[in-house]
């Protein structure tokens, strides 16, 4: 759907190579993926599998995935899943180049703009804004130990609760942090593509 490379050469300092997922990708994919969210809010969003998304790139050195973008496009709007770069790499452009191959391909495609959900995460924030990206909505994002869990939920059918995530409005903020060890706001950025 969202066709070959518009690449047109490899400026100095980038990664080899920039395509495709492909199938054989997933052990190393699975790798990149695990380590380049290992220091941030999402180091507990661990797949044992590469859930498939409509935009799948990587990019490669020395035949291993260092980078990693995925993106869905339900129509005009599309969504970033994932983007992150190995720790060995981070630092060098490889998520701008993946992410200027996708935006190559989805203005092609007609997506008009192309957002992301991020949590509190200083580098991933600052990366977004130089790329163009402006808040748009937020809400609180709280990950309850069981303890705290039981104060906020009940469980029916026999259920025992032992521990949520759990969303709250951005207004609540000041109250939730003094019930949650926990609570990050989620942002909503979005980059509006020239068609």
């Amino acid at each position: 759907m969202l066709g070959a490379s518009g690449r047109t050469g490899v400026a100095p300092g980038l990664p080899a190579e920039i395509r495709n997922y492909e199938p054989a990708d997933e052990p190393s994919w699975l790798r990149c993926r695990v380590l380049g969210l290992l220091e941030t809010n999402h180091f507990d969003d661990v797949w044992r599998f590469k859930r498939r998304t409509d935009l799948e790139l990587v990019a490669l050195e020395a035949g291993a995935v260092t980078g990693i973008l995925d993106v869905t496009v339900p129509a005009e709007e599309a969504t970033i899943e994932t983007v992150v770069v190995h720790p060995d790499h981070q630092g060098t452009g490889i998520a701008t180049a993946l992410l200027e191959e996708a935006v190559s391909r989805l203005e092609r495609c007609g997506v008009r703009t192309l957002d992301a959900w991020i949590l509190e995460d200083g580098a991933a924030l600052d990366w977004f804004a130089r790329n163009e990206f402006v808040k748009a909505e937020a809400y609180l994002r709280l990950h309850a130990s069981a303890d705290e869990a039981d104060t906020a939920v009940s469980a029916r059918y026999g259920l025992v609760v032992s521990g949520a995530v759990l969303h709250a409005r951005i207004e609540r903020e000041a109250e939730m942090r003094q019930r949650f060890e926990r609570v990050h706001v989620c942002r909503r950025l979005v980059r509006e593509l020239r068609l």
